[in-house]
């Protein structure tokens, strides 16, 4: 298979979709001349020209909202957010109408838009452009949120999420956009609500999403060096929640880590804890632990930002932990 970049993956699925119906249009910040603001839309311009890729001006709340209109009407937008940060200004677009039209109509009007763009920290950005904001969206009726962590889950989720006709939050990563990864050339689906079992192990379930699942599978190779045999789940969809794999991997280990980048409080990684305790409780060994960023705003020194996030050690830490096996 082609090994391509995460940003060329996500470029394909647009792409292939744009060309297979042409309901499909990209809107959002510098998308067209410019190529995107991290060229995951290079050469969609050229392409397609301005009615199918459109540069709007900076006004998260206006085109957010254009687009929830335009999907009303039987389009099928693609919002492309600079940073998920920025989609803050939005969110009342979000709430209040992407979310709940549908509901509220008595299903006449269907709500067939993808809003996507990165999430969570990166480097050097400090507090205002690192938070990952997944939870605040998952915690509202009436959208589905996804969350891939590879190119190959990236194309795919996004070609299902465009055809979906619920409106749908995709998260990215800015660092994730270089990440490289098999891609087949034929085309291919991935539903939403279906986890991926990433790694097959015996003694203890690491659970994640997006981006910290590289810290997480590089914590599960580290665990094995010392003997314990990690399996690492990867839930891909936050919203539709793929529950019974989650559940499956904790009755064939026993032990639960759970590994995101999101504040612990009220967070997806806590209700799925929640989840786990009053569905799987009896085949515990041990309480669920969570593994995730620090409860404070991301400082701008790269070391301190590095300590507030999870990392290898932590994830490691954690498990351990549940095995029982801390000094």
């Amino acid at each position: 298979m082609p090994v391509i970049t995460f940003r060329e993956a996500l470029r394909q699925a647009m792409d292939e979709e744009m060309a297979r119906d042409d309901r499909v249009f990209l809107l959002g910040e510098e998308v067209a001349q410019y190529n995107g603001a991290y060229k995951v839309t290079q050469g969609l311009w050229e392409k397609y020209g301005d009615k199918r890729v459109v540069d709007t001006p900076i006004t998260e709340e206006g085109f957010t909202g254009l687009g929830v209109g335009a999907a009303m009407v039987g389009l099928r937008p693609i919002v492309e957010w600079m940073t998920l940060n920025f989609a803050l200004m939005a969110y009342d677009q979000v709430v209040s109408n992407a979310a709940k039209t549908r509901y509220m109509s008595g299903g006449q009007f269907k709500l067939p838009m993808v809003m996507r763009g990165p999430n969570g920290p990166a480097e050097y950005l400090a507090a205002q452009h690192s938070q990952a904001l997944q939870s605040i969206f998952a915690h509202i009726p009436g959208l589905k949120v996804v969350s891939p962590s590879t190119p190959y889950d990236a194309k795919g989720l996004l070609k299902t999420s465009i055809r979906d006709d619920n409106p749908v939050i995709f998260l990215e990563g800015e660092l994730m956009y270089a990440w490289k990864g098999e891609v087949p050339e034929e085309e291919y689906l991935i539903p939403l609500g279906k986890a991926d079992v990433k790694r097959e192990g015996s003694d203890v379930s690491l659970v994640s999403y997006g981006k910290p699942m590289r810290v997480t599978l590089e914590a599960a190779e580290k665990l094995e060096k010392e003997g314990i045999n990690a399996e690492v789940i990867d839930l891909r969809s936050i919203k539709p929640l793929d529950e019974e794999a989650v559940y499956a991997s904790v009755r064939k280990t026993h032990r639960c880590v759970i590994v995101e980048e999101s504040w612990p409080f009220a967070s997806v990684g806590s209700h799925l804890g929640w989840l786990i305790s009053r569905n799987a409780f009896d085949y515990l060994d041990a309480p669920v632990e969570m593994v995730a960023s620090e409860e404070v705003p991301m400082p701008y020194n790269h070391k301190l930002e590095l300590a507030v996030q999870p990392q290898v050690p932590k994830i490691v830490a954690a498990a351990k932990k549940v095995l029982y096996l801390d000094n």
